[in-house]
């Protein structure tokens, strides 16, 4: 039964990732409709950036209450709801009102899910549950972009997804009483929690916290950095054609999506820790790619490899969370984790393009390389506050 719970958090994971780039593929269509400026995007993105920071803070006490699987259900549930929302708005202002539960939903169903598999699974399930991710998010914009050349509209695309959502809500209730079946290779009765849920006080207490909080934030700053400026980086730095580097920047999703995949085969023979040190190494060796004059050739070639140096890291400290502070505290820390991840995706990207725009875009590859030293060095003082523990 234990490999049917599994076939679902697969494909929970799959579509998890359908919507996440629905925004950004459709956004083109739905400015010009609703008469808005194309920068009102950002807005619609921080209202759900919010809600997804906010639900990731409250995952400890919601997960308690409803467990793991309850919190899925709740969540996609309500991702389906305001998803269909954003299919039948007839404004910017009820898009914004229906990203509200969107981002409450996203936030508790990832840490839930995540911690759900750091407990019970190997750390393979964990870079191939975060690959199928990666394949849902690439499959979302072609949904979308079918709706679009099909003259259905992006409303059609929204409310495709949104319907997969619904039949994912279904699947997942339907699996409930298999969520408490405690098995896999981590979950040696890793399952006693305290009384009460930890407040923030007393999570930032917590030897290590700080640091894996700080590494978190840095690996996510960073790949959102990569994904949004990696592209204009080409054309204004690079003098690549705009229509090759769109093509181009996806090189770097197909590191991290490729990149998972293979992870989740060399988690068999290192751990976490390893794993993330070598995602690290490589990322540093796509950089100096950036950095060295060896042609267009070399420069897509070190994109790539800043993709496959992503793609551990962030499964592999996900992983490690109980292991480090123990079951007990697990789903709480990697709460706040999310909420640090989402931080930094929303406040490192636009820091770039404002130092851009005073200074130059040129400095790209020296603004991730600043991020993955402070990645290093927190990393390492993680792993040596958090070594007795594992």
């Amino acid at each position: 039964m234990i490999h049917l719970l599994l076939a679902v958090i697969y494909v929970s994971f799959i579509s998890l990732g359908l919507p996440d780039s629905l925004l950004g593929a459709a956004w083109p269509s739905i400015y010009q409709g609703f008469g808005v400026p194309v920068s009102y995007s950002g807005v619609i993105f921080c209202i759900i950036s919010v809600g997804t920071v906010l639900s990731s803070l409250q995952s400890d006490r919601v997960t308690r209450r409803f467990g793991a699987g309850g919190v899925t259900a709740i969540s996609v549930a309500m991702t389906a709801a305001a998803l269909f929302g954003f299919s039948v708005s007839s404004s910017f202002w009820a898009m914004c009102l229906w990203a509200i539960p969107y981002g409450l939903g996203a936030g508790s169903v990832d840490a839930a899910l995540n911690n759900y598999v750091a407990l019970h699974f190997a750390s393979r399930h964990m870079s191939w549950l975060h690959c199928m991710w990666g394949i849902g998010a690439s499959v979302g914009p072609y949904i979308m972009g079918a709706a679009l050349s099909s003259r259905a509209g992006w409303q059609t695309g929204y409310r495709v997804i949104s319907v997969m959502q619904m039949v994912l809500t279904i699947i997942i209730l339907l699996s409930l009483p298999l969520w408490k079946t405690k098995s896999g290779a981590n979950a040696e009765e890793r399952e006693a929690v305290p009384a009460e849920a930890l407040t923030l006080k007393q999570i930032f207490r917590i030897s290590g916290v700080k640091e894996v909080l700080v590494t978190f934030f840095c690996y996510c700053s960073l790949e959102q950095t990569t994904s949004l400026w990696a592209s204009s980086y080409l054309v204004l730095n690079r003098g690549i054609s705009p229509e090759t580097a769109a093509g181009f920047a996806s090189l770097f999703f197909v590191g991290i999506t490729v990149g998972r995949a293979l992870c989740g085969f060399l988690t068999l023979k290192f751990d976490d820790t390893q794993m993330v040190r070598m995602g690290q190494g490589i990322i540093a060796i796509g950089i100096a790619a950036f950095l060295l004059p060896l042609g267009e050739a070399v420069t897509l070639a070190g994109l790539l490899l800043v993709g496959l140096g992503c793609a551990p890291i962030y499964p592999s400290i996900i992983h490690a969370t109980p292991g480090r502070f123990g079951a007990d505290r697990s789903q709480a820390i990697i709460g706040v984790q999310m909420a640090s991840a989402y931080i930094g995706n929303c406040l490192m990207p636009p820091l770039f393009g404002v130092i851009a725009n005073h200074t130059t875009i040129a400095i790209f590859p020296y603004y991730l390389l600043v991020i993955l030293i402070l990645m290093g060095y927190m990393h390492e003082a993680l792993q040596k506050k958090t070594k007795a523990a594992q």
